[in-house]
């Protein structure tokens, strides 16, 4: 069925993996230079961006330097950022750091029909994931005090197999739970995810679940152990409609990124 109705854009980025220097690489990768590259695409391909959602893994080095630089990116653009912790994130410092202006952390946000819901998956000192108790229940709460919003569910970890064994061992762990509380609730289009540097679209239910390619560089899909590719990094446009539905489509920067170390056992 063809959408008829006016969208709200939702611009997602994520695995930005930042440093504390702009200047340097990880993996031999300039993480600065290809996040900006990924923006500057998608802001001249796209004018009117609702929102901007960054997944987590913001930075590689989780420290001041590094969400400031984030910060003043994100403050230049004049549009709604929210940003959500991944595993190498410091979520209490991103709370106190990335908030200024329209840039924010916040765990819930309502665009017309439709509310935006963040979670944190995090396993402090763990790239596992997991929903703590109150995360769930916070969700809950999201879902049962605005029935009448369509839902859309933002996460880093993801909650469906990748067929990448060593990326499915930090799934969260308790996806099952997710689910079950999910299903619960029809408004709930889609749950959208970072972390598996790569694209992922599978529908369960009538639930929408959308993995999306880093900003900088990409995991080799079906490998058995750690590795990366010549993939071009990525951004998701995310279309969201009055009437519930959704559209979206993953865009990739023309090249793919210079000086990726291809041997390199881990980041």
């Amino acid at each position: 069925m063809t959408p008829t109705t006016q969208s709200l854009s939702i611009l997602q980025l994520t695995d930005l993996h930042l440093q504390a220097n702009p200047d340097a690489t990880l993996l031999g990768v300039n993480t600065a230079h290809y996040f900006h590259a990924v923006l500057t695409k998608a802001l001249a391909e796209h004018h009117a961006i609702d929102l901007i959602l960054l997944t987590g893994d913001l930075a590689q080095d989780p420290c001041p330097s590094s969400y400031h630089y984030l910060l003043d990116s994100l403050k230049a653009l004049d549009i709604p950022c929210l940003c959500l912790p991944g595993n190498h994130d410091d979520y209490a410092l991103m709370q106190k750091l990335l908030t200024a202006g329209l840039v924010s952390c916040r765990k819930q946000m309502f665009l017309n029909n439709w509310q935006i819901i963040s979670l944190n998956s995090q396993i402090p000192g763990s790239p596992r994931g997991r929903l703590a108790d109150r995360e769930l229940a916070f969700l809950a709460a999201c879902l049962s005090d605005h029935p009448e919003h369509h839902a859309l569910i933002a996460v880093h970890h993801h909650c469906l197999p990748t067929r990448s064994k060593w990326m499915d061992t930090m799934m969260i762990e308790n996806h099952q739970a997710l689910f079950a509380l999910i299903n619960q609730y029809p408004q709930v289009k889609a749950l959208v995810c970072g972390h598996i540097h790569q694209a992922m679209d599978i529908t369960t239910g009538s639930v929408r679940v959308l993995g999306t390619p880093s900003t900088c560089f990409q995991f080799t899909p079906a490998s058995t152990h750690f590795s990366v590719d010549k993939t071009a990094p990525a951004y998701r446009l995310i279309q969201l409609y009055a009437d519930g539905q959704l559209g979206t489509k993953v865009t990739r920067l023309p090249e793919p990124v210079t000086g990726l170390q291809l041997d390199n056992e881990g980041y």
